[in-house]
């Protein structure tokens, strides 16, 4: 396997390219292998489940259309099986309700074709050394009645066990480490996303509606504040009618 040209990568990761163009394919495979991860592929959603089975991943680049399912409905079957390995959405669909739709399926994270290798290769450095570090404290987090269990993963409102996807349990650790802190927009990307992000600044306020839809209901307090021109911060406020 040829030695890695980027330091910041992380050798010998697992990473599946499901795409059923071939040509893309065979280049994605090229630039991943080159920066030293360990790849497999998949031209359509029934190779890529049977190589999901198969072996253990620690990311997958999942196109949203293939030939028999969609990306979209991949992502639902992985996470209806509970299964957590990150995904990173691959799309010609830049609508904000297809982003939308592509995150509640359980995809951690997109990218919006065409893109720069340069762009998705820090994309996955940077989903890579998330998931290489080090666990966090076991320590529960709350807020009102949420709470967050670092240990185990879970996240609960009033006993009600809530269901996130990667990047929104990431989003969500970050606001609850501090509740009541102004968390500024780039500082988030930048923790969230990776230092030096560089794609569009909107996807965190898709997270956010994406975060809200699922801790927020119509009889209880709002929770994810925002503070107009600067950020967002975690902060009991007014009953969500």
């Amino acid at each position: 396997m040829p030695e890695s040209l980027n330091p910041s990568a992380t050798p010998g990761r697992r990473v599946l390219v499901v795409d059923d163009d071939p040509d893309l394919r065979r280049f994605l495979l090229q630039e991943l292998t080159i920066e030293g991860y360990s790849c497999l592929e998949a031209a359509s959603g029934s190779e890529a489940l049977l190589q999901i089975r198969s072996h253990s991943l620690d990311l997958v680049l999942l196109d949203w259309s293939l030939p028999d399912f969609s990306g979209v409905e991949l992502c639902r079957r992985l996470r209806r099986t509970r299964n957590d390995t990150p995904v990173l959405m691959l799309t010609a669909h830049d609508d904000i309700r297809e982003r939308v739709e592509a995150l509640d399926a359980g995809a951690d994270d997109y990218l919006t074709k065409p893109f720069s290798i340069e762009e998705l290769l820090a994309r996955v450095r940077a989903r890579l050394r998330r998931d290489a570090a080090q666990a966090e404290p076991s320590t529960l987090l709350r807020l009102a009645d949420l709470e967050l269990n670092p240990a185990s993963g879970e996240v609960s409102r009033a006993g009600t066990a809530i269901n996130l996807t990667g990047k929104e349990y990431e989003l969500l650790l970050l606001l609850l480490r501090e509740p009541g802190r102004v968390h500024e927009r780039r500082a988030i990307l930048n923790a969230v996303w990776g230092e030096g992000w560089i794609g569009d600044d909107n996807v965190l306020d898709v997270y956010i509606r994406a975060l809200r839809r699922k801790l927020e209901r119509p009889g209880a307090p709002t929770l994810i504040q925002t503070v107009r021109g600067v950020g967002f911060m975690l902060k009991q406020g007014e009953v969500k009618r």
